[in-house]
Order: structure tokens, then C-alpha cells, then sequence
């Protein structure tokens, strides 16, 4: 039996040094110690904080072209995909480079189902293995061993089960399910082990940021996109949000920009990126300055956006 979710916004303001700015913040991902990596599209690609929101460090300078998905595998590495490069990278939470899977700004082509074209999240296997998601140019799903030798692949463009439309992040649970952000079909398809199809999770609007409860059969919590196209741009309650679902497809809650606040500072763009911590607390990563047009394009951008967010479980 799941618990009843409740969150409030958790305030939590950054506490930086004036020559630290903060990017749109693509991934994110937590540490053994509730410590925040923070993967930025600023200068410091990895701004890694503390509970109090106080700098411990940045690392990354000049390595990476368009930062996307982070996660801090149960190896305690970190694990950084680059959509702009097609790369996937190995790093110890110092920034010591462990692995890299793809070739720096070397492709294999559009749709050719062959790693990278424009990946997007990783995730490990209860094994070890690399699970990365490859969705901008790809709509596939790739394993590699710990050495970055690559096992499997599997998926093709399409809405049918085992097809993506944009497989954009994607997670994996403690007996080896594999669950994938199928963003633009509007659903998270769940693999076996082997990458067979099992289900899907429907009842959810352009899911973008993804992650998972702890255990076997978790909940999901998911970045629900609002709509890019003009023919339903301003229709209400296409998102943004943060919602958990639970693996029948039923929403458990949801967090909506009126819940947040009421000023344009602290609201919901695009939530791209999703963490937990210890206490069950969500962490959300907004890739604000990225989406903005798409969403306003005849409204400038405000000068100050809440490019990171905690809200704070109170159910327990």
C-alpha cells in the first residue's frame, strides 16, 4: 500500500558565489549525502550544493556542448549525457573521468537506431550495466557493460508498444525493470531485464523529467511538458506539472504552478529533470531560458527564473 503524497514548496534559494550563474538546469542528481549536482547549461556545467543551498563545487569547465541528463548511479559515479556531442560520460563525484561510450561530435546518422545521435539520460542496471536513452535523433535504447562495451539495442520510431517518439529519459528498478520518458507519445513504457515490452503508463501530457520511488513496483515522478503547438498551446491542464503516478496508470498527486505561487519568479517552465533525496524530497531541474519561447514567444523572458526546485515532502 502507497503512502498519500503531500509536498510543499520547499523556498530553497541558492546560496552562490557572484561568479557562479546558474544555467537552465538540464539534469540532476543527488549524492549518498543529500548533496545536489546541479547539470547546468552555464559555465559551470556541474554546481554541486549542499542541503542549505551553499556551493561545495563546480567541475566540468570545457567539456561538455549542451549538457542533458545526469544520474548518480548506486556505484556512487556520476553519469552525464551530452546531446549536443553524443556522448555519455563516467565521472567520479570529483570530476576524474571514469568513461566515455561515443565519440565527441561524431554521429552515426539520424534514426540509424546506432548509438549516439543526440542522446538524452542514462541509468544502471542492478548489474552494473549502462542503460542510456537516445531520443533526439534516435528512438532507441542501448546497454553497455561497465566497460562500456555495448550488448543490446532495441526500439524504432513509432507509437506502437516497444516504438518511441522521443525516448527522453529513462530509469531502472531494483529487480531490473526498465522504465523510458517516452515524451511524445505521452506515456512510460516498462521493459523485462531484456528489454521485452511489459506495459505502459498513460494519462500524462509530454513526459519529460523521470524518476522512481525505491523498491519493486515504484511510483513514478514525472516533468509533464505543457504544449509547443499553437493549436492547443493555451489549453489548461496540459502541464506544466509534477506529478507521481503509480504503475496502473492512476495519478497519486500532482504538483501545478498555482500550488507553487503566484509570481512568475518561482513557477514552473519546463521540467526537465527530476531527484529525490533521503526525506523523500523532490528536486526538479527547469530548463527555463530553453523552453521559454516555445511557450511565450511573444513574452520576454523574465531577468530572474527559478532554474532549480525542492518541494518538500510533508506526508510522513
Amino acid at each position: 500500500m502507497k503512502k498519500n503524497y503531500k509536498f510543499k514548496n520547499g523556498n530553497f534559494e541558492l546560496n552562490l558565489p557572484s561568479l557562479i550563474k546558474l544555467g537552465d538546469v538540464a539534469g540532476i542528481s543527488l549524492d549518498e549525502k543529500d548533496n545536489i549536482y546541479l547539470f547546468n547549461r552555464g559555465e559551470n556545467p556541474i554546481i554541486v550544493i549542499n542541503q542549505k543551498g551553499e556551493l561545495v563545487k563546480t567541475w566540468g569547465h570545457g567539456i561538455f556542448k549542451n549538457p542533458h541528463g545526469a544520474h548518480i548511479g548506486h556505484d556512487q559515479n556520476i553519469y552525464l549525457t551530452d546531446n549536443g556531442d553524443h556522448t555519455l560520460r563516467k565521472f567520479t563525484l570529483d570530476g576524474k573521468l571514469l568513461l566515455q561510450i561515443g565519440i565527441p561530435d561524431t554521429s552515426p546518422g539520424f534514426m540509424s537506431g546506432k548509438p549516439f545521435c543526440r542522446c538524452t539520460h542514462s541509468a544502471l542496471t542492478p548489474e552494473g550495466n549502462i542503460i542510456v536513452s537516445d531520443g533526439y535523433g534516435n528512438a532507441s535504447i542501448h546497454i553497455f557493460d561497465q566497460n562500456g562495451k555495448h550488448l543490446k539495442t532495441w526500439g524504432s520510431p513509432g507509437s506502437l508498444p516497444g516504438e518511441f517518439n522521443l525516448p527522453h529519459n529513462v530509469c531502472c528498478d531494483e529487480d531490473g525493470w526498465i522504465y523510458v520518458a517516452d515524451r511524445e507519445n505521452s506515456r512510460i513504457q516498462i521493459f523485462d531485464t531484456d528489454g521485452k515490452f511489459e506495459k505502459q503508463i498513460t494519462n500524462m501530457h509530454r513526459p519529460s523529467g523521470l524518476a522512481i520511488t525505491p523498491g519493486s513496483n515504484p511510483d513514478l515522478i514525472i516533468g509533464e511538458l505543457a504544449s509547443y503547438l499553437e493549436v492547443n498551446k493555451n489549453f489548461p491542464n496540459l502541464g506544466p506539472f509534477v506529478s507521481i503516478f503509480n504503475t496502473q496508470s492512476n495519478l497519486l498527486y500532482r504538483i501545478r504552478n498555482k500550488i507553487i505561487t503566484g509570481s512568475t519568479y518561482g513557477m514552473l517552465v519546463s521540467p526537465h529533470s527530476i531527484a529525490y533525496d533521503s526525506f523523500g524530497n523532490i528536486y526538479v531541474g527547469d530548463v527555463v531560458e530553453t523552453d521559454w519561447h516555445h511557450l511565450y514567444a511573444n513574452q520576454p523572458m523574465p531577468k530572474y527564473m527559478k532554474r532549480f526546485h525542492r518541494f518538500v515532502n510533508i506526508s510522513i
